[in-house]
């Protein structure tokens, strides 16, 4: 075909925990791909939508109120100023 050449492919390392590439390694044999081929899908979605293909959220329990919350809770705590409750059960 004229006009068409094939694509130029460039190396990119990704820095991964061992136990995490052997478990990606074992799910993409699993599925007939390897992860190469699997980071490639990830880039092409991206891509094509225009996004991360997945939500990406944050633990609410770390969100900045709740954090600040929390060091004004255990300041209390620590210079004495507590306010005992009762136990409360719930069936």
């Amino acid at each position: 075909m004229a006009g068409h050449s094939a694509p130029i492919f460039n190396s990119t390392s990704v820095r991964v925990d061992e136990d995490s590439k052997k478990q990606v390694e074992a799910f993409c044999a699993d599925v007939g791909i390897n992860p190469s081929t699997a980071v490639n899908l990830f880039f092409t979605v991206m891509l094509r939508e225009n996004r991360i293909p997945f939500e990406i959220a944050r633990e609410p329990f770390y969100a900045p109120v709740n954090m600040a919350h929390l060091r004004r809770s255990i300041a209390q705590a620590e210079a004495g100023r507590l306010t005992p409750h009762e136990l409360i059960e719930v069936d």
